[in-house]
């Protein structure tokens, strides 16, 4: 096997051996507390431009499995694991761990000590890092101090559909328009599952196409980076806001609502990563334990008086949900899909359906 290294951005060097596919990378490095679900992880477009650590310490012992996919390709930049499964047991896996990184061109490295490395970030908060061969480590350092920052780069571009997808569904009953800005495989299903037709839109797509449309109701998608690379299109997602037609905001979604009205959005010092996030409902005071994948979140602080806050994240107190006062638009910051996670809260589906039946009727 081998032996190459994590390095991070503070000099913290981590000797491992390669797996996957072998090539150094950069990325910022992160750290998901999900004990299940590695390949979900993979291919979240969320994960887009980062290293992923797992903190559970055995992966791959179900092998990849074509209905876990969440998106067309593996998404992180590189994968960082105590150990890997090479003989992985269940009855839909195709192959294990180590051939699909290799097929899809990411690189990977295990046998580190990983709980040393969260505690680190846990401690300190993300930073870049390397996946490298490279055994001159002040280099690597160098060059890791000298590439733009995670949070500088618009990653939605690369993850976001560059055309409009239309998906045919003969029993459906509603019209829905997802602003793709890294929109999960589950999601859609969850929608079509619930007798949605839904039609994909790039993230640039101009709010009048979409508006014109006529669509039933709008869910703006989850994705990764920071919302402050978007200002682009928060105009349009403005547009899309007083146009009246229901809206769901997940996640990044949630954020660029609230920074279109006037919000501010912050870095959290590791970000929310994992199936095991309590949130709780402050009008019907029910926790829910979610799903979350995101590293920044609406300042409480700075809330525009026309939204107001539905949840709240339990372990840090930042904001997990919201909602128009007058507008039928709600949005949260964790994954009501789930894919990986608890499925708590996919009743939120159903509240937008309720929306959008309670619109149509008072037509």
């Amino acid at each position: 096997m081998k032996k190459i290294n994590l390095v991070l951005q503070d000099g913290s060097v981590y000797q491992g051996y390669s797996f996957g596919h072998h090539e150094d990378v950069m990325g910022e490095v992160v750290f998901n507390t999900s004990m299940t679900g590695y390949q979900e992880m993979l291919t979240d477009p969320s994960y887009r431009g980062q290293i992923l650590i797992p903190t559970y310490p055995m992966i791959g012992n179900y092998g990849i499995s074509l209905s876990d996919i969440e998106s067309n390709e593996i998404q992180v930049s590189g994968f960082v694991v105590r150990q890997y499964c090479e003989t992985p047991s269940h009855n839909n896996s195709i192959m294990n761990i180590d051939k699909y990184l290799e097929k899809n061109k990411i690189p990977g490295i295990h046998g580190l000590d990983t709980r040393s490395i969260v505690k680190k970030i846990r401690n300190y908060g993300v930073m870049m890092g390397s996946i490298t061969s490279n055994k001159n480590i002040q280099s690597v350092i160098e060059k890791i101090n000298s590439i733009e920052s995670y949070d500088d780069y618009n990653f939605v571009s690369e993850v976001s559909s560059s055309k409009k997808i239309i998906r045919r569904q003969d029993d459906s009953k509603y019209n829905i328009s997802v602003l793709d800005l890294g929109v999960k495989n589950n999601i859609i299903r969850l929608l079509e599952s619930r007798k949605c037709k839904v039609t994909v839109y790039p993230f640039n797509s101009k709010s009048s196409e979409i508006i014109e449309s006529n669509p039933d109701g709008i869910v703006l998608s989850p994705g990764p980076g920071d919302p402050n690379n978007l200002s682009n299109i928060l105009d349009n997602v403005k547009d899309l806001i007083f146009s009246e037609i229901p809206i769901l905001g997940i996640c990044l979604g949630h954020q660029l609502i609230a920074k279109s009205l006037g919000a501010t959005t912050f870095k959290l010092p590791y970000g929310h990563r994992g199936g095991n996030q309590p949130v709780k409902d402050l009008y019907s005071n029910k926790v829910y334990v979610t799903a979350q994948n995101h590293g920044y979140a609406v300042s409480k602080e700075e809330i525009p008086t026309e939204l107001e806050v539905t949840h709240i994240n339990l372990n840090d107190s930042t904001v997990s949900g919201l909602r128009h006062k007058t507008l039928p638009v709600f949005s949260i910051q964790y994954h009501s899909e789930a894919s990986p996670g608890p499925k708590d809260s996919e009743y939120i589906f159903d509240e937008f359906i309720q929306k959008i039946i309670s619109k149509k009727e008072s037509k």
